[in-house]
């Protein structure tokens, strides 16, 4: 079992995104590291975040490139933190939005460093070169972690985990069959066919929401006419996937698997997932359910509306598996042993 040398200071360097940052902080204490948390993307104000429209946003959505205005922006005070703390060692997660100064103030203070991907190369803003020059990266992506290998860097494939820290409590219909995440192509097809085939649903997102603060903050794009509801925090989401009848997991143009993978199941909620690949981390039929078309993603909700005895079979089976293999304790623990290898 990988700890941490007591006393050891980690930095995590993180997106804000969904909180998740709290999660890692819990799971590295968890194994012993003394941990400061640097969100380098969080807009904490109202004014900072008018700032952000005004300034980045709006522009871009002009056809104005502010990239290297908003790396830069993004990067001096992580920059002023890590010459502040001066960690042991420093964990960036993603990081592609930072500058290349960042990069070099980081390469200069020859700081052990790992690089932890939770998106495919192909979707991130890093030259091959920035990645040729990272020490270690850690990605979610079993392909990226292939390819690169064979271009000779040092790498692991480690993949995403449950939050066993964050609180919930059940929240929601057993009659629903829920989606909560972004609304890609894909993930308004599944959950637009469900609905079309009468089956109860509901989506949870801003680009899902019909409210109009979301339409704001998302510009007036376009949403489905499903029934939906707006952000939630993760420990809503895992109620409400704890609530479902069961949760849909779709994921877009990834060889990863989100964090939905092991969430849904972590809380004991029954998974429909568009991975036949989860036969790698889950049984399916026993832990998870996979579907491989829409039709039968409809044929695998009225199957668990017709066996209530399934799903609560699948419920404690997937939350065993979640539990003892695929917290994020386990993968902070993957990440020491990368450390000191």
């Amino acid at each position: 079992m990988a700890t941490t040398p007591r006393g050891t200071r980690l930095a995590i360097i993180t997106p804000a995104f969904h909180g998740y940052h709290e999660a890692f902080r819990a799971a590295f204490e968890a194994v012993g590291a003394d941990v400061t948390v640097i969100c380098y993307d969080a807009f904490t104000t109202i004014t900072k975040k008018i700032r952000n429209k005004a300034e980045l946003e709006l522009p871009e959505r002009l056809g104005i490139d502010r990239s290297a205005e908003r790396a830069r922006r993004l990067s001096a005070p992580v920059i002023a933190a890590l010459r502040e703390i001066r960690p042991d060692r420093v964990l960036v997660i993603k990081g592609d939005a930072l500058s290349d100064g960042f990069w070099e103030e980081l390469e200069a203070m020859r700081i052990p460093t790992i690089v932890w991907f939770y998106d495919e190369m192909r979707r991130m803003q890093f030259s091959d070169d920035r990645i040729a020059a990272f020490d270690k990266i850690a990605t979610y992506s079993v392909h990226d972690a292939a390819e690169l290998d064979r271009r000779g860097l040092t790498v692991r494939h480690i993949a995403n985990g449950f939050d066993t820290f964050t609180p919930y409590r059940e929240i929601g219909h057993r009659s629903e069959t829920t989606f909560i995440g972004a609304a890609y192509p894909n993930r308004i097809e599944a959950m637009q066919y469900l609905h079309d085939s009468d089956v109860p649903v509901r989506a949870y997102g801003r680009t899902w929401s019909h409210d109009w603060r979301d339409r704001a903050r998302t510009w007036g794009s376009d949403r489905p006419a499903i029934p939906a509801g707006r952000d939630v925090s993760r420990s809503v989401a895992y109620g409400i996937m704890r609530g479902s009848l069961a949760s849909v997991n779709s994921h877009f143009n990834q060889d990863g698997f989100t964090m939905r993978t092991f969430e849904t199941p972590g809380v004991g909620g029954v998974h429909l997932i568009d991975r036949e690949d989860i036969a790698e981390l889950y049984e399916p039929d026993r832990e998870v359910l996979v579907y491989r078309d829409l039709d039968d993603l409809v044929d695998q909700v009225h199957r668990l509306r017709r066996d209530r005895g399934l799903a609560d079979r699948l419920r404690e089976a997937g939350k065993r598996r979640t539990l003892a293999e695929h917290t994020m304790v386990h993968r902070a623990r993957e990440m020491e042993r990368f450390f000191a290898a």
